[in-house]
């Protein structure tokens, strides 16, 4: 595998470190962004394979990130994973009616994390 540039979008550092390392020790490359606005201008800049995203952040939320991303013809095609420690039934449902590709709860599941996003890259835009 070559590897594969993943955007994680965290405003938590210790967050945005833990899946940096663990993404990192796996093989990808990562960039990071603490904001939503952030997270936009750096997919639109380097085009990751995958973006990991926080749906709390500071300043827009993950969704409004989403919606932005989706708008960009040069983004669209991007998966995006929403991490979240949100687990209700009902948050469920408005990410996935927001269009999310993928769904990871928190705290990170250490061992299950690369499989994920290698999966989400695997399936491409749902």
């Amino acid at each position: 595998m070559a590897e594969e540039l993943i955007l994680i979008v965290e405003d938590d550092e210790k967050g945005q470190r833990l899946a940096r390392d663990i993404l990192r020790f796996h093989g990808f490359s990562t960039v990071e962004a603490g904001t939503g606005e952030d997270g936009v201008a750096l997919a639109k800049e380097r085009k990751p394979r995958a973006i990991l995203m926080d749906f709390q952040l500071p300043g827009i939320d993950g969704i409004a990130a989403l919606r932005r991303i989706r708008e960009d013809a040069s983004t669209a095609a991007i998966p995006v994973v929403v991490m979240t420690a949100s687990v209700m039934k009902e948050d469920r449902e408005r990410f996935d009616r927001a269009g999310f590709d993928a769904f990871i709860t928190k705290p990170l599941d250490i061992d299950r994390l690369p499989e994920q996003i290698r999966e989400v890259i695997e399936r491409g835009r749902a």
